[in-house]
C-alpha cells in the first residue's frame, strides 16, 4: 500500500467518512499548500496532549476543571447527563440551559459488553452524594441503549429526593443530540418532564 492509499484508508476510518469522501480529502490535502498541511498535522499530533477530560464533568477541555464547571454564574445544583462530550455543545448552543453537565462516556449496552462500571456512573453518584444537587436532567439519546441507561439512573436515584427529568419530545427516536437543531433542543429542554421516583 502506498502513502496515498494508506492516507485514504486512515481517513475512511473517521465516523461518517466513506472511501470516496476519504479520497476527496486526500486529494484536497495533496492540492493544499504546505503550511495548511503542517498546521493540520500539528493540531492532530498535539490533540491528545492538549485536550483532557474535565475531572468534574468529563467534558473535553484544555483547562481542568472545564470552563463550564468553573463558571460560578451557572447553576451547579442542576446536572444535565449526556452520553458523550460532543453532546454538550448542542445543548449549550440553545442558551436555554444554565446548569452544569456530566458526561457518561457511553451508554449501557449489555450486548456490546458495556456495563455500569464502564461508564462514569460512579463519578456521577459521588457528585450527587456530595450534596447540593436539586435536579438531574437525563439527556441520553432516545435509543434503546439511551433509554436503558436513563432507566438505570432513575432506579439508582430512588429515594434520593432529587428531581429527575428527561428531555421532552422533539428529538426523534433513534436520533443523536449532536445532529439535532437548536430549536428542537431548546423545546426539548423547556418541555422536559419529571420522572416520578417511588
Amino acid at each position: 500500500m502506498n502513502t496515498l492509499e494508506s492516507l485514504i484508508a486512515n481517513l475512511s476510518r473517521l465516523p461518517g467518512i466513506g472511501r470516496k469522501s476519504a479520497a476527496r480529502m486526500a486529494y484536497f490535502l495533496l492540492d493544499s499548500d504546505k503550511s495548511f498541511n503542517e498546521s493540520l498535522a500539528d493540531q492532530i499530533q498535539y490533540l491528545k496532549e492538549r485536550i483532557v477530560s474535565c475531572s468534574i464533568c468529563g467534558n473535553y477541555t484544555e483547562d481542568d476543571p472545564c470552563p463550564i464547571c468553573s463558571d460560578n454564574r451557572r447553576d451547579h445544583s442542576v446536572i444535565c447527563v449526556v452520553e458523550q462530550a460532543q453532546d454538550v455543545h448542542p445543548i449549550m448552543s440553545t442558551n436555554e440551559y444554565q446548569g452544569v453537565f456530566h458526561v457518561l462516556q457511553g451508554v449501557l449496552s449489555p450486548l456490546d459488553g458495556v456495563g455500569p462500571e464502564d461508564l462514569t456512573i460512579n463519578k456521577l453518584m459521588k457528585r450527587i452524594k456530595a450534596g447540593g444537587i436539586v435536579e438531574l436532567i437525563l439527556a441520553t439519546n432516545p435509543t434503546v441503549e439511551g433509554d436503558t441507561t436513563a432507566l438505570y439512573l432513575v432506579n439508582m436515584l430512588k429515594g434520593s429526593g432529587i428531581k429527575v427529568s428527561r428531555l421532552a419530545s422533539g428529538i426523534p427516536v433513534g436520533g443523536d443530540l449532536e445532529y439535532a437543531d437548536k430549536l428542537t433542543l431548546a423545546r426539548s429542554l423547556r418541555g422536559r418532564t419529571e420522572i416520578s421516583l417511588p
